[in-house]
């Protein structure tokens, strides 16, 4: 009877484990794993679980305090709170700019807020998709990285927002792919900062976002497989050269990309 009990107790302790994976550091993204029949806070904020018991949330670039999550499962309640360590960004000065590109001009501020809020929406969405929690791949095969996650320029003196995504140098008109299954949320050709734009959701608030496309071979309410070509690279928006910007939120949450292609 005793070694029925303690095996019980063996088996109830495994069914409500839960899992990491991920580093708890700013900017990343981390995928918890538990009793799909469990519900789970971060931050008192309730994030869905898959029917496999995944769910998913981010870590702001600047943020200071630990992460509370709680997780109840029954009548149990597990809490658990995770420290969260700062990182170093590369900060850059830039000076004697024209103004113009230092500020965009008022006549445009009515567009890039039209803007702001079509990619605000596509990012609010919390729908069932489960993809988020398999492997992603790069979105192009030959490249070089001129930008990385959390960077920040000052320009004639006046701090610009950071840098959210990664930036991918190639030749214009590169094939670009889906870096997982999702459904596009958001597809525009001409958006005044981004260009050409494609947002992905990837389900539970994990969407991906490209900007400066050249061109754009999918549509709103698409349904996309990992490697699918979904465009080609450009220097469209407010881009300097042809390149590739990824950018990786959970909903408004703005997170590193590499931390879920490494």
């Amino acid at each position: 009877m005793i070694k029925f009990i303690i095996f019980f107790l063996l088996i109830f302790n495994i069914s409500h484990a839960v899992e990491f994976l991920g580093d708890f550091k700013q900017g990343s993204f981390i995928l918890g794993k538990t009793d799909p029949n469990s519900k789970v806070f971060i931050d008192d904020r309730k994030v869905r679980v898959s029917n496999d018991g995944y769910f998913a949330f981010g870590l702001d670039r600047d943020r200071k305090n630990n992460v509370l999550i709680k997780v109840k499962t029954g009548k149990e309640t597990k809490l658990i709170e995770k420290k969260v360590f700062k990182r170093k960004y590369k900060i850059q000065r830039i000076d004697g700019l024209p103004p113009k590109q230092v500020t965009p001009p008022p006549e445009v501020y009515e567009r890039i807020k039209k803007d702001n809020v079509l990619i605000g929406k596509a990012r609010s969405i919390d729908s069932k998709l489960a993809f988020f929690k398999d492997k992603f791949i790069y979105p192009i095969d030959k490249y070089i990285i001129t930008g990385v996650y959390g960077s920040q320029r000052i320009l004639n003196g006046k701090p610009r927002r950071p840098h959210y995504g990664i930036d991918f140098h190639a030749p214009e008109g590169t094939p670009v792919k889906a870096m997982m299954d999702g459904e596009v949320t958001l597809a525009e050709d001409d958006m005044y900062f981004t260009g050409g734009t494609i947002i992905f959701d990837h389900g539970h608030g994990i969407s991906t976002l490209y900007m400066h496309m050249k061109d754009i071979n999918v549509k709103v309410g698409q349904k996309i497989k990992q490697g699918q070509i979904v465009g080609t690279l450009g220097q469209s928006g407010r881009a300097t050269g042809p390149h590739l910007d990824i950018r990786l939120n959970w909903f408004d949450i703005k997170l590193d990309p590499s931390s879920i292609l490494n």
